[in-house]
Order: C-alpha cells, then structure tokens, then sequence
C-alpha cells in the first residue's frame, strides 16, 4: 500500500494523469446491529411534514433501496467546518489559508463569517452585500477580480478563495461572466435498507410540576412578553393572538406553547431506519482540478493544483475523523477506510488513507512547492469586510429549524 506523497499529487494532476481517488469506509451504528440510526430529513415536495430521500442504488450487482444518511452537501460543509476548527485553532499552515471575512454586529458583539461558513463561498450574498470603507463590495477591483477568475485563470480565487475552487461555487446572480466551479470533492453517506417506508416513533414530555397547564389569556401574555426578546417573531405573533382570544373568550388556554405543561406519548414523529450496510463514499476528481490554470506555466499550474488536491484531502481527512451528523445516528468505522487512485486504462493503485498529521504535513509540502513554483502567497484573509447591518436586523428564527 502505497503513501499519498506531493509526487503523487503532482502526477495525477499533471496531464493525462488518473481520473480520481476514491475513498471509502464501511460504517456500522454504534449502538449495534439492532439499531436504527436517523438519515437526514429534507423538506417534502408538498406539505409541512419533513421526509427522508431513498434512492435505489447497486450493492454487489443487486438492485437495492437506499436512504440518504448524509448529503453530498452535508459532507462538503462537514469538511469546511473541520477547516474552519483547525484555523480557530491556529494551524500554522490551515491559518495562512487566504479567505474572504464579513463582521457583523450582533447584540453588540462583532460576529466574523469566512468564505468557508457561508452557504455560497466567494460569491455569497452577505459578501456582496457588504462594503469596506462605505465601497460596496461589488465596487472593489480585488473582488471584481475575484468574479472575473475563469479556469484559464483562476490565479485570483486561488490567492483569495481557494476553498471555492475544491468545494465549488457559482455567481448566480451575477448579469454576466458568472463564475461556475464544480466541486473538484464529493461526498456521501447512505445507508441500505429493506425499503422507503419510514415508520413513525412516539415522543413525550413530562413535566414534574404538571402535565397540563392551562392560564388565563392575561397571564399567557404576560409570560410571552417577559420572553419576547428571545423567541421568534413568527412564534411571538402566534401566542399573542391566541392570548389576546383567550382574553376576549374568557377562556384558560394551554401553556405547552412556552414548554409548560407534559405531553402525551404519541407516533407523529419519523422513526429511524434499519440498515444492513452503511456506507461512506468520496471522489477526488483531478480530472476537473486539471482544468484549472494560474498564469503560472505549466510546472507553476501543476504545483497550484497539487496545492488544491492537498487542501481538499485535508478537509477529507478532518470530516472523516469525526463521526458526528446528529442525534440517533452515531456510527462507527466497521472498516479501514479503502483508497484508491484511477491509472486509467482500469487499472488502480491502493493508497494508505491519510490522518490528520499527515494531510497536514502534505499541505504544507504543497504550499511550499506553489511558492517556489508559481510565486503563491498565503497569508490568511484578504479581504476583510463589514457586513450590512440591515440584514442582521432582517433575521429571524426559523420555527420548524427550532422544533427540529
């Protein structure tokens, strides 16, 4: 079994190199075989109800139903999120990465958001809603720069937003020029099971002071004001009018609205899903690195891909080591995690999966080589900007997220 070197990185990212490396590791649920585990829940077509997405995929040449236990988009934001801790925690190597910053001011303290927290990297909407000095961003020629950046050259996003290049990113808004980057790193985890009909779970609540609370409308518009700074506004209008009807009625109503008051065992909840296999996929592709160019010739362009391949193998390396999607789906490895490299032709080279300590001493390898090939330089954010106060006024809570 062969190591992922910066020589390898450099050969599959060199023209007519391999097609993809492939990584792949057998999950079980931690609690046993016996137990069910909770795929993602994702918002039905039609309705208030959330639902999950079973898919059919092969296993072993047969046809079989599979569920959904975490999104390609999930994996992506779980390998920014592992980035985004090791830059929190000073990575002398990560912490160098360049990076696009808002600040916001909530509740009086300055909130700062990376290219690598928000949903749309470089191009997201609180950057372009932003400015710097009273300039808005949009006027800046370092990010016009940065929307410019085509794959001929791409030497701005590089030296700006490289994550968008590894992770993927697109300018929709944008009139003309957009910029389109497909995720050169994708993502899954899925979960084989008998069939797509989920079955329903009972869920309770009790309440040691009593299981049902009823108040006069008075005494609930009270409790509701006293709190309104911290509930939603959706939520706060709610109680109000249904206070204010109590009132007028001179009728008691429930208190469980305000988490008073216990609830009956009922089934009105998604039960988790039975699954034989379960099983955690991602492709590199360095087919799509190798349409990337830099200004850089072909040894610089070379080096300043191998620097991309190696952060997004970073990322890989730190989602992979930690298990964790969320509640009622904790899992373990069953297996060594399986690498391979595309040789074409059919053929394939086993690699050892990478750990931490050593994705990060193959990025500092990288970035080495791109700063004496291509002249790159990495020195943490470069564009720091303040976010539009106006946007931070116009958040609310989302209720259903709340519940969920």
């Amino acid at each position: 079994m062969s190591a992922i070197t910066l020589d390898t990185l450099l050969t599959t990212t060199a023209p007519g190199g391999g097609s993809c490396l492939t990584s792949i590791t057998e999950l079980a649920p931690a609690g046993g075989p016996h137990s069910a585990v909770a795929p993602a829940k994702f918002a039905a077509p039609r309705g208030k109800e959330s639902v999950y997405a079973y898919e059919r995929r092969y296993l072993e040449g047969e046809l079989r139903t599979a569920v959904i236990v975490d999104s390609k988009q999930s994996q992506l934001n779980r390998a920014e999120a592992g980035l985004a801790l090791a830059i929190d925690d000073e990575n002398p190597v990560l912490s160098r990465m360049p990076c696009i910053v808002v600040t916001y001011e909530i509740d009086g303290q300055a909130q700062r958001f990376s290219d690598l927290t928000l949903p749309h990297r470089a191009y997201d909407g609180h950057i372009r809603a932003a400015t710097r000095d009273g300039v808005p961003v949009t006027d800046l020629p370092e990010y016009r720069a940065i929307r410019d950046a085509t794959p001929l050259n791409a030497r701005a996003l590089l030296e700006a937003s490289p994550i968008t290049l590894i992770y993927g990113g697109w300018d929709a808004s944008r009139r003309a020029r957009q910029g389109r980057w497909r995720s050169a790193l994708v993502g899954e985890i899925i979960g084989f099971c008998a069939d797509g009909k989920p079955s329903l779970r009972g869920g309770a609540r009790v309440d040691g002071v009593g299981m049902q609370m009823l108040l006069s409308g008075k005494d609930l518009r009270e409790i509701v004001e006293r709190q309104s700074g911290e509930l939603s506004v959706r939520t706060a209008d709610k109680l109000r009018k249904e206070a204010d009807k109590a009132t007028k009625d001179k009728t008691q109503i429930s208190a469980s609205a305000v988490g008073l008051g216990g609830i009956p065992p009922a089934l009105d909840q998604l039960a988790g899903v039975a699954c034989d296999r379960i099983i955690r996929s991602h492709v590199l592709s360095f087919a799509t690195l190798r349409q990337m160019r830099f200004g850089a010739g072909p040894d610089g362009d070379q080096a300043c891909r191998a620097l991309l391949a190696a952060l997004a193998l970073n990322g890989l390396a730190r989602s992979d080591a930690e298990l964790y999607l969320r509640a009622n789906c904790d899992l373990i490895e069953a297996g060594a995690t399986r690498v391979t490299l595309d040789e074409r032709g059919g053929r394939t080279t086993e690699l050892a999966p990478l750990g931490i300590k050593e994705a990060d001493a193959l990025l500092a390898q990288a970035l080495e080589r791109a700063e004496r090939e291509a002249g790159v330089r990495w020195q943490g954010p470069v564009l720091e900007v303040d976010g539009n106060p106006a946007i931070v006024a116009g958040a609310v809570a989302d209720d259903a997220a709340e519940e969920e």
